[in-house]
């Protein structure tokens, strides 16, 4: 969809580029989500690609992500001795469907940024616990757990002005044992519910909710729980909610459904490492 109310796309080349941001300005990363919706209160777009950022840099203490890396990049992550998380990688990037087009331009920020509940970057960055690297409007920089960024439905810590620049994602999640699960009620509609779980290598399990809630929900234990215990800290979530692609108390019972499963799968794959 054209934005035809913008006066002025200013290529970043610089941090002090950012400084044309504000309520009526917003970065360009991908465009794939704002290019979706008349947006007439803008009148100017700052292209973050223009900065030239790394997409994917493998570092000695875990994966850096440059938040204008596109799906299709990401996808493509080269297996590396011991990263037994990586086809959560992959997983997460198929639970957007689009096509080819959509892949080669949608960012992993953008879609951090976006805050859709159905952001499948928002599952993969929380279920790994990575942390969000933002450039705030003032000068600094603030790093921010994953799990706090997205606020609600749409909404996160970014404030007019700020970018997010890069996720970092740790060596130890790397090395975890991951399992996923996501559903829809069209083969290829919006998520309705996407879970992630997560057996680090000293046996703690997480167990990540997202698209099902209005913000991310993730439940930590010490070690594998009881089926029992799991259902009833899956039932006690408050944000579930109801939109086309879902009624809250269908995506509740996928919610202890797909749970499960993937507490089974994990206990099983810790019983064979």
């Amino acid at each position: 969809m054209d934005l035809s109310t913008l006066t002025q796309i200013t290529a970043a080349r610089q941090r002090s580029d950012l400084i044309a941001l504000g309520p009526t300005v917003v970065p360009l990363a991908g465009g794939s989500e704002l290019f979706a919706d008349p947006r007439a209160h803008l009148t100017g777009l700052v292209d973050l690609q223009t900065f030239g950022w790394a997409a994917l840099t493998v570092t000695d203490d875990g994966l850096v992500i440059g938040a204008t890396c596109t799906l299709a990049e990401l996808s493509r992550l080269p297996m590396r001795a011991g990263w037994t998380a990586h086809p959560l990688f992959y997983q997460c990037c198929t639970a957007l469907f689009g096509s080819f087009k959509v892949w080669n331009v949608a960012t992993v920020g953008g879609n951090l940024a976006t805050s859709l509940p159905a952001g499948p970057m928002i599952t993969l960055a929380v279920a790994l616990d990575a942390e969000v690297l933002v450039w705030r409007a003032n000068g600094s920089d603030e790093v921010v757990p994953a799990r706090s960024f997205v606020t609600g439905n749409m909404t996160n810590v970014l404030a007019d002005g700020d970018v997010l620049r890069s996720i970092h994602v740790p060596l130890a999640s790397l090395h975890a044992q991951t399992a996923y699960r996501k559903i829809a009620l069209s083969p290829l509609g919006r998520s309705g519910a996407v879970l992630a779980g997560r057996l680090d290598l000293l046996g703690a399990f997480v167990l990540t909710v997202t698209a099902a809630t209005v913000r991310p929900v993730q439940l930590r234990y010490a070690a594998l729980p009881a089926a029992d215990v799991l259902a009833r800290d899956i039932a006690a979530i408050d944000c579930w909610f109801t939109d086309a692609h879902g009624a809250a108390d269908w995506r509740r019972a996928m919610g202890l459904l797909l749970g499960e499963e993937i507490r089974v799968e994990l206990e099983l794959a810790g019983g064979r490492a």
